[in-house]
């Protein structure tokens, strides 16, 4: 196994290095051929702030976030196997899916004709106010 540190701020986001209170995750941790991906918000790892305040733009961002760790680990968008797709509220589910087609088009393009299992769900809260959707995923290392 093989854990993906998250690093916020320059921090990696474990005890000690956060107070109390403060999120302690790693970004994706790998097992054998699978990735496993924490949920991705429209926060920055650079300063820990939300980068925009609309579920088209927070969808955005949280993709573009999930290329990177996936890509870290080893893998890629093309081989997602599953999402979770955490919506604030569910209106935004078509917006957010347009989004995705959006982002999958100029970015992992095989995924608009084959695309990965997927849930969505509608939390009771996100981790913050200003969180509209969260996703998280699986994917494989090597696509067959």
């Amino acid at each position: 196994m093989k854990k993906y540190p998250c690093i916020i701020k320059g921090v990696e986001q474990k005890i000690p290095n956060v107070p109390l209170g403060t999120p302690i995750y790693a970004n994706a941790v790998v097992v054998d051929n699978l990735v496993f991906v924490s949920g991705m918000t429209a926060q920055t790892f650079e300063d820990g702030n939300c980068l925009t305040s609309t579920a088209h733009d927070q969808t955005i961002v949280c993709y573009t976030k999930l290329k990177k760790v996936l890509e870290e680990a080893g893998s890629c968008l093309e081989n997602l196997v599953r999402t979770l797709v955490l919506f604030k509220d569910m209106k935004d589910y078509p917006v957010v899916r347009a989004a995705e087609y959006e982002f999958w088009k100029e970015h992992a393009p095989s995924l608009i004709n084959e695309p990965p299992g997927s849930t969505v769900l509608q939390a009771a809260s996100l981790a913050r106010p200003e969180f509209l959707v969260e996703i998280e995923a699986i994917a494989v290392l090597k696509k067959d």
